[in-house]
């Protein structure tokens, strides 16, 4: 109802409340569902159109401390992301960002363009500048791009980390990923044993976070939303090494080894010999 623009959303449920609302002929109260693609929506018998609704698009550089929701939780005192943007309706956040970490969220009433940006079998990209404590070696940065296991939540998909630069002390490393577990980069450091100091998303697709200072917001333009829907780079993780000394299992019956390249059969056994080479050369 808020994306027909019917009102906010504690307007929308004050009308539920006061049963002016049905779905597909039914009076509906608080807590009932509705999908605008397949249910019929009416609000004082009147149908609602959701198809005519504008598409709205916008990049938030999210600050510290600021909840990547649309309402916080009760009790909770932090403001949301929804709160620091003033237009009215139902907005999906593309992107989220725990409380401790800022940088590039869009924000969009077009579910579809959402559920493609977020959903991990899109494998769209989104790239974070972390600073950790410590100089990560070549072997943790590898195993960190093949993947971590984060217990219940399985193992992390394959991602792109480089450093650019850093010492013993701190090191700021550039990570590419195509999904995002709960405070997924944060645990996968800890567990390397190079805790997070400063996190920042700063792109999603190529989409980049710009000049936007901390909570600023800016609404996107056609250029923008074709950056937002292309990967930053084709990554791909490394092959885990093969073994010492592997040899592949035999699928036909065993031969004895020759030495030289194999050569298909004619039918009769060659003689490379020299000795009969040259016999047969004295003979012609």
């Amino acid at each position: 109802m808020a994306q027909a623009n019917i009102g906010s959303r504690r307007a929308c449920e004050e009308l539920i409340e006061r049963g002016r609302v049905k779905v597909n002929g039914e009076t509906i109260t608080l807590g009932d569902k509705a999908d605008s693609a397949t249910d019929i929506i009416e609000v004082d018998g009147e149908k609602l159109n959701f198809a005519s609704l504008p598409k709205i698009y916008v990049a938030l550089n999210k600050p510290i401390n600021v909840l990547s929701t649309n309402i916080a939780r009760k009790g909770e005192d932090r403001r949301t992301v929804r709160e620091m943007i003033p237009i009215e309706g139902h907005l999906f956040t593309i992107g989220r960002l725990d409380a401790e970490s800022e940088g590039l969220i869009v924000l969009t009433n077009d579910g579809d363009l959402a559920n493609r940006l977020t959903h991990p079998r899109y494998r769209h990209t989104k790239t974070y500048k972390v600073t950790v404590y410590g100089l990560p070696p070549a072997d943790i940065i590898r195993q960190w791009e093949m993947g971590i296991d984060l217990g219940e939540d399985g193992m992390t998909a394959p991602c792109s980390v480089s450093i650019i630069k850093g010492d013993k002390n701190l090191t700021s490393l550039k990570i590419i990923m195509t999904e995002g577990k709960k405070r997924q980069i944060r645990r996968v450091a800890t567990k390397l044993g190079y805790p997070v100091r400063h996190l920042v998303r700063t792109h999603i697709g190529k989409l980049e976070l710009g000049e936007l200072r901390l909570g600023e917001w800016r609404e996107l333009n056609a250029d923008d939303l074709k950056a937002l829907q292309t990967p930053e780079v084709q990554f791909r993780a490394a092959a885990p090494q093969r073994r010492r000394n592997y040899r592949p299992k035999r699928t036909g019956p065993s031969t004895p080894k020759t030495r030289g390249k194999s050569k298909r059969s004619t039918g009769r056994k060659p003689d490379n010999s020299r000795r009969t080479q040259r016999s047969i050369k004295r003979t012609k």
